[in-house]
């Protein structure tokens, strides 16, 4: 898939190269801009890893003129892995932090996303939108019914999060067949705030813009929020049902036309 951006491309990773070229994206902007960590990130290296990279696909944005021996060709990335494959793994990135017997039940197509994030230099311009056209690629050709995966807010302030954590839990909680839960001994609420208490300008420029996005898809968050102290970050888990989505938010998603504009989200480190 080439993007109009001629030295652009939007491909999936082919091999080992292309992966740690990810990894270092993602420790350019998860461990040295976000302050994130790990047990597994290779900080000699400058890689940021897990135990399921290997499972997952890697869904990339190739600048061509840039160094892929020095694995400096990779400028955006999403993780993504579908359910037959965790299936085969026995388990999904997510399993950790949500229990998603709601969404294994439904019998249905699952897509789980993360890892997304976008070169500091290639921020409020088309990247993202090349990202999310490769992304309806994949999942019309595979069938996906089902999209999920840990949406971030930066920081584990709770307080500070109460606007747009009650927000969420207030107009976009799932509906109780698709509503995965934080496991239990983890469970941080997010109705931290009345309905009469909000405020709604306060709490939408608070959330990032990558939530945003999926909300304008016709997405949900599930209940209750995870705080990632090893990343440095507050997770929800969003989930999206195709069947679900308007007419309106399915021509954009069919139509390659990035979900409200080209709007740059902030990194998703789930």
């Amino acid at each position: 898939m080439i993007a109009d951006d001629a030295h652009l491309e939007v491909r999936l990773a082919r091999d080992e190269g292309d992966r740690r070229a990810a990894q270092r994206l993602r420790y350019a902007v998860f461990v040295e801009e976000l302050g994130g960590d790990g047990p597994l990130v290779d900080h000699a290296n400058r890689l940021e890893c897990d135990a399921l990279d290997a499972h997952f696909d890697h869904l990339l944005l190739v600048d061509r003129r840039r160094d892929a021996a020095a694995l400096e060709h990779v400028v955006g990335v999403y993780r993504l892995l579908p359910g037959d494959r965790a299936a085969a793994i026995g388990r999904f990135y997510c399993d950790d932090e949500y229990d998603l017997a709601p969404l294994r039940a439904t019998g249905r197509r699952l897509l789980e996303l993360g890892r997304s994030c976008v070169h500091p230099e290639f921020r409020g311009g088309t990247a993202m939108f090349h990202l999310w056209n490769g992304l309806a690629d994949y999942v019309l050709a595979r069938g996906i019914e089902i999209l999920f995966g840990v949406a971030s807010f930066h920081g584990t302030d709770i307080g500070r999060l109460r606007q747009p954590l009650a927000y969420l839990h207030h107009f976009h909680l799932a509906p109780p067949a698709l509503r995965v839960r934080v496991q239990p001994g983890h469970f941080q609420p997010m109705d931290l705030l009345p309905v009469e208490a909000l405020d709604r300008r306060a709490a939408m420029l608070a959330t990032p813009a990558l939530i945003k996005a999926y909300l304008r898809l016709g997405g949900f968050v599930g209940e209750g929020a995870f705080v990632d102290h090893a990343f440095n970050t507050t997770d929800i888990c969003l989930v999206m049902d195709t069947t679900l989505m308007s007419e309106r938010h399915r021509a954009w998603y069919t139509r390659r036309k990035a979900p409200g504009g080209p709007a740059e989200p902030a990194p998703d480190a789930g």
